[in-house]
C-alpha cells in the first residue's frame, strides 16, 4: 500500500512543458518542486494552474496565516493526508494554533476553548467537508469575521487542499520527515463545529 505510484521524474526526462511549469514552482515562494507537485508534474498544464491557485491561497489570501493553516489541517485530517499534515502541522503551531487544537484535529475530535475566529473557521470548514455546504450561522460568522472575499478564500483553501489530498492519496505520495507525528487512522469524518 505504501508504494509511491507517481515518484519523482528525473529532470533530464522532463518535457518542455514540464520544465516550464516546474520552473515556475521552483522560482516562486515554494523554492522547490515539493511533494504535491511531483505527481501533478504528469499533467503540466493542470500543475501550473493548481500551483498558481495554491500560491495565492497559501501566500496572499485574505486570511491570516493562523486561520489559513487551521483550515489546511482540517482538510488534511478530513482526507487523512499525511504529506499535508507533515508540512502544515508545524507551520500551524508556529503561526499560533494551539498544540491542543492540532492534537484534537489529528485525533478527529472537536477542539475546545478555541478563539472566536478559529471556532468560526473550524465550524465553517468541517461543515463544508462533512455536509457539502455551510449553515447560515456559520456563513454569517465567517462573513462577519473575514468579509465575503475571506469566505470565498476559505472555501478555496478547503477545496485546493482537498484537490492536493486527492492527488497525493491516489498516487500514494510519501510524507516528508517533520516534527509532526503522522495522522492516526480514523473511521468516519470530523465532527462539525457548533451551529
Amino acid at each position: 500500500m505504501s508504494l509511491d505510484r507517481l515518484p519523482p521524474i528525473p529532470e533530464a526526462q522532463w518535457s518542455p512543458e514540464q520544465k516550464r511549469e516546474a520552473q515556475a514552482v521552483i522560482d516562486g515562494p515554494r523554492g522547490a518542486l515539493i511533494s504535491p507537485f511531483i505527481p501533478l508534474l504528469r499533467s503540466p498544464e493542470l500543475m501550473g494552474h493548481a500551483q498558481r491557485m495554491g500560491e495565492y491561497l497559501r501566500y496572499r489570501s485574505t486570511l491570516v496565516l493562523r486561520l489559513s493553516e487551521l483550515a489546511i489541517l482540517i482538510t488534511a485530517r478530513q482526507w487523512s493526508q499525511q504529506v499535508e499534515w507533515a508540512i502544515h502541522a508545524p507551520i500551524a503551531q508556529k503561526a499560533g494554533v494551539a498544540a491542543a487544537t492540532i492534537e484534537a484535529i489529528a485525533q478527529g475530535r472537536q477542539p475546545v476553548d478555541l478563539p472566536a475566529d478559529e471556532a468560526a473557521v473550524y465550524a465553517f470548514s468541517t461543515e463544508l467537508h462533512r455536509n457539502q455546504g455551510v449553515s447560515d450561522a456559520s456563513w454569517a460568522r465567517v462573513v462577519n469575521l473575514l468579509g465575503e472575499q475571506g469566505a470565498v478564500d476559505l472555501i478555496g483553501i478547503n477545496g485546493y487542499y482537498a484537490l492536493l489530498s486527492m492527488v497525493m492519496n491516489a498516487s500514494r505520495t510519501p510524507a516528508p520527515s517533520t516534527a509532526a507525528a503522522p495522522l492516526p487512522l480514523l473511521t468516519g469524518s470530523l465532527p462539525a463545529g457548533p451551529v
